[in-house]
């Protein structure tokens, strides 16, 4: 039996009105009145992106927009769980797909670190790029 204090599953639903295309995200929302408005605003928009992918009328490039969208928010995923590796994975896969190979970005690089160094207090604390993790 429920009391009127457990927690139960809400929803909140976005539609876009061009396309007519919903999306629901059901689950336990937190309490917070600025968490509720962040998903309810990722979920509107996250209906647009797809509603604007489906409007692509080529299907290659409808395709092609969908496996960016995919591993863009693999990639913002990552993040947030601050897992180095699979960002660094995901980033290297997208770069590939653009045609930048590993020894292209590997140059790139260098030639960054060459030209800005450590930055001006010097000492590796670069921000841009921090010493390997042991």
């Amino acid at each position: 039996m429920l009391t009127t204090l457990e927690a139960m599953a809400e929803q909140y639903v976005a539609s876009d009105k061009r396309t007519g295309l919903e999306v629901a995200v059901t689950g336990e929302f937190p309490p917070a009145h600025e968490d509720r408005i962040r998903i309810a605003r990722t979920c509107t928009l996250f209906t647009r992106l797809l509603s604007t992918i489906l409007t692509t009328e080529n299907e290659s490039q409808r395709r092609e927009r969908f496996v960016a969208v995919e591993t863009q928010l693999e990639l913002a995923e990552a993040l947030i769980r601050e897992d180095v590796e699979e960002v660094q994975r995901l980033m290297q896969q997208t770069m590939e797909r653009m045609g930048i190979t590993k020894d292209q970005l590997d140059e790139l690089a260098k030639r960054i670190i060459d030209q800005f160094g450590d930055g001006p207090g010097g000492g590796g604390d670069n921000p841009l790029f921090p010493p390997p993790a042991n």
